[in-house]
């Protein structure tokens, strides 16, 4: 601030990029930080912290405002720390300073957005060691109410800066050469990389750093301070194709052919053992949690994870927050949406209570018959009638304009080797069924797709 009212830049710049730091600061350094250590100093006497913490938290809404600025704040420094080397060299002294610990000044402003969730967190576990009938539970409770509120306008902002402190780290093991720390750059996906030489077949040590707009196709160099890549290619997501590619002597081989270059790669060989442990794993789990009919009802069944399932079990329909939310079958413990968990039936291993059931079990339990299945459609073939004879098959994620990324179970049939088949997941298997859609030369759809294990 000083050197802005010495003219160097707009004062106006300074209060854009710091927000209301300075009311927050005021805020701890004069009123919470004295009042907590006061209560630390006398807690045999007084061992609660709800009534302070109940008078206090409601200005913790003022990070609101922080956190509302914060994208415009990072988008701003960038602009004249790229614009005036003046700025640049006072922000390069402030980083220099011992009190920031060598960290940089972008690193150092995503603490505020996190601390509300912080408080948060640390006063639930507070709560839960506290007994219900501690005096200051009441107290306890009413101020988390209030920090959950305030923590409300964080999260977004948490994810944000989550994906922005990523390409800090990225930028600085880039040598702080590349341009990628954007508010629009999302960083999906890092892994080592062996590339095949054109020449000789060798392969190479490389490391790649995928983008929602470009892929990093970068080489490892010596450095004692941590993993340090020179940049040897920038390829643009747009109108780049992965391609599956057949070498006798390097399997597990693909090409990445962009507008900017082609490369031809091959997995690491410890990325495809991981790759194969978790099919394996997703397999038995698949197997585990079966239950035979004559102990249906009788024993608790293992419950599909929700993290393992991307739709309805039962009717393949896709889950959403809203109208298709996810819920667990008590009989087979099978993941399925509202519609087709909506029976109960008296559960034995539950003594006999009334549970939610999917409609195959409740069919199963009562003895009435099942509601008609709805009549597949021509893109809901399953998976497992092609996986054993494509071309290259695997998990990948994809995602649609303005929706988060999916996992689905991709295929390349032998047959027509010119489709892409993408299926819905309704279980992590080798086998999944419920055909999404499929991508061809005469296919309208188009989807953005990058490898989940390559």
């Amino acid at each position: 601030m000083e050197e802005a009212l010495k003219g160097t830049f707009p004062v106006d710049v300074v209060k854009n990029i710091f927000s209301n730091i300075s009311s927050i600061n005021t805020f701890h350094s004069q009123f919470l930080l004295p009042d907590l250590e006061k209560r630390m100093g006398e807690w045999e006497s007084t061992p609660r912290l709800g009534d302070i913490l109940q008078k206090l938290t409601p200005f913790l809404k003022m990070y609101a405002e922080y956190v509302k600025n914060f994208d415009k704040a990072m988008e701003l420094l960038k602009q004249w720390t790229d614009r005036s080397l003046q700025f640049k060299a006072i922000i390069q002294d402030i980083q220099s300073q011992e009190a920031c610990g060598c960290l940089t000044l972008q690193h150092h402003m995503l603490e505020p957005v996190q601390r509300v969730p912080r408080y948060e967190m640390l006063l639930k576990d507070y709560l839960k060691k506290l007994p219900q009938d501690d005096p200051d539970h009441q107290d306890a409770e009413k101020s988390l109410n209030i920090i959950a509120m305030a923590a409300t306008h964080s999260n977004s902002a948490i994810r944000k800066s989550e994906n922005l402190k990523k390409l800090l780290e990225i930028y600085e093991m880039l040598g702080e050469e590349e341009d990628i720390v954007n508010a629009s750059n999302e960083f999906i996906k890092e892994g080592h990389i062996l590339k095949l030489a054109a020449r000789n077949t060798s392969a190479m040590e490389r490391y790649l750093f995928l983008f929602n707009n470009m892929l990093l196709y970068c080489v490892p160099k010596f450095s004692l301070g941590g993993p340090k890549y020179t940049v040897r290619t920038r390829i643009g997501i747009e109108g780049m194709k992965v391609l599956g590619t057949t070498n006798e002597d390097y399997p597990h081989t693909f090409q990445v052919s962009g507008k900017e270059r082609t490369l031809e790669l091959q997995a690491f060989r410890k990325t495809i053992e991981i790759f194969h442990q978790k099919n394996e794993t997703f397999k038995s789990a698949s197997k585990d949690v079966l239950v035979s009919t004559a102990e249906l009802g009788k024993r608790a069944p293992r419950w599909i994870r929700d993290n393992e399932v991307t739709m309805c079990m039962k009717c393949k329909e896709s889950f959403n927050a809203l109208t298709r939310r996810r819920h667990h079958c008590r009989a087979c413990g099978y993941v399925v949406c509202w519609k087709c968990s909506d029976n109960k039936v008296a559960l034995e291993y539950d003594s006999n209570k009334i549970n939610k059931v999917c409609k195959d079990c409740y069919s199963i339990l009562t003895g009435e018959e099942k509601a008609e299945d709805k009549k597949k459609g021509i893109l809901e073939i399953e998976a497992a009638q092609f996986s054993g004879s494509s071309i290259m098959c695997g998990f990948l994620q994809y995602c649609e304009k303005n929706k988060p990324w999916g996992k689905v179970w991709c295929l390349i049939p032998e047959k027509e080797a010119l489709v892409l088949y993408l299926y819905g997941a309704p279980q992590v298997s080798q086998t999944p069924c419920g055909r999404e859609g499929m991508i061809g030369p005469h296919s309208s759809t188009n989807r953005a797709v990058h490898s989940n294990h390559h």
